[in-house]
């Protein structure tokens, strides 16, 4: 393992990210919205996110800036991201394939939308976070710098914390019992211990 190759593997990361996302986006654009919550809000919460997951990293791997924040390349953290990287990517498969058409990059609930229980959402209520949260362990983890490989953590962190309350209460308000029956049963973002 070297930096160039540890870079190269959180570029395929973002590439496979891309290839999997790009046929459900295409079909969620056919599908009528009957209820959301983009604003000014969701806009600067995704900005935030994609600056930390997306164009920082982007930045340093084109450039390796900002110099001052690179520590010393470890390989066995980077082969660590890899495997991380993996999960993420899975995760995110196994949970486009799960919602289909009912998929959204923001806060929108579709015409004929139903909850979604089965596959990964069968013990885990937000798994597309989950496998946000991997994609910025794995960037931390490939990304010898505090400023690029950091900035994913912080960039959805900032994103995670400032909509999941709304994301949830948005779901209470569609699906009512079904729902609060559904959080009683799953964990946010990882399986609950029983």
């Amino acid at each position: 393992m070297t930096p160039g190759i540890a870079k190269f593997a959180f570029v395929m990361m973002a590439v496979g990210w891309y290839l999997l996302r790009y046929r459900y986006a295409r079909r969620a654009r056919r599908e009528k919205v009957l209820r959301s919550a983009r604003g000014p809000r969701e806009t600067t919460l995704l900005l935030i996110s994609l600056t930390g997951l997306g164009i920082v990293p982007f930045i340093y791997v084109g450039t390796a800036m900002p110099h001052f924040a690179s520590y010393a390349f470890r390989p066995a953290q980077a082969w660590l991201g890899v495997l991380v990287a993996v999960a993420a990517l899975v995760m995110f498969r196994l949970t486009h394939r799960a919602l289909g058409r009912n998929w959204s990059v923001s806060l929108d609930v579709r015409e004929d939308h139903h909850l979604i229980t089965d596959g990964i959402y069968r013990t885990i209520r937000h798994p597309m976070y989950s496998a946000f949260w991997l994609w910025a362990v794995a960037q931390a983890l490939l990304l010898p710098n505090f400023v690029a490989g950091f900035a994913g953590l912080v960039g959805f962190g900032t994103l995670y914390f400032g909509r999941v309350a709304r994301e949830e209460r948005m779901m209470l308000e569609t699906f009512g019992d079904e729902y609060r029956e559904y959080m009683a049963r799953t964990g946010r973002i990882m399986p609950r211990l029983s």
